[in-house]
């Protein structure tokens, strides 16, 4: 799987983190980072979940 984030309507409110924080991380200068674009199969459940609670719907997956 393939992490995508639409950097323009992001906001780095950080709730992606809290769900996979081995994937996103918003750093200090209150920025969002992808740590791994393609997370392992055995993080899905968590992807998922960042994909889902994003207020902005500005993560996808691509398989």
């Amino acid at each position: 799987m393939k992490i995508v984030v639409d950097f323009d309507i992001c906001e780095s409110n950080g709730l992606c983190m809290q769900s996979a924080p081995e994937v996103f991380e918003v750093r200090d200068d209150d920025f969002l980072y992808i740590l791994n674009e393609n997370p392992s199969e055995e993080l899905r459940d968590k992807v998922d979940l960042a994909v889902r609670s994003c207020p902005k719907q500005a993560i996808s997956i691509e398989d």
